[in-house]
């Protein structure tokens, strides 16, 4: 089983994935717009034709990072702290590098710090409200 992270923005997608993708790296699997839809089958108002229906960005081994943008009548995107995004990365360079991108713009909840369970562990907020946590595990056993 693979599991996404599946994220809904309030008309900023695109801006938040090219963010991530300076980030994380990688490009685009996919990118799909409700124009894209044939003769908008799901009857989107003209003016939200151009917003991001689908994307998604590889994050390794099978798993991607995808999103929407929220169209009116939609229920509204409440920016909450109730879910994270884990990145279990291979170095403590990819570590450093990842932490202070998210976090820059965004706000620093936890500095990257040794923890029972990581060489390097920290949790951030990034710009658009979502919440991060990153390590790298390194030699770190535990239970």
């Amino acid at each position: 089983m693979l599991v996404h992270p599946y994220l809904n923005f309030q008309g900023n997608t695109e801006e938040a994935f090219n963010f991530y993708k300076s980030v994380l790296g990688g490009e685009f699997a996919g990118v799909a717009r409700f124009r894209d839809f044939k003769n908008n089958s799901m009857g989107i108002p003209e003016k939200e034709l151009d917003k991001i229906a689908n994307i998604a960005l590889p994050l390794g081994n099978g798993t991607m990072l995808m999103a929407t943008d929220v169209l009116e009548g939609w229920p509204a995107v409440k920016v909450g702290t109730n879910t994270f995004i884990t990145l279990d990365v291979d170095n403590e360079a990819d570590a450093v590098r990842i932490y202070d991108g998210l976090a820059a713009g965004g706000r620093a909840d936890m500095p990257l710090q040794r923890t029972e369970w990581a060489e390097k562990y920290g949790t951030c907020t990034d710009k658009f409200g979502v919440q991060w946590m990153v390590m790298y595990t390194g030699s770190v056993v535990f239970p």
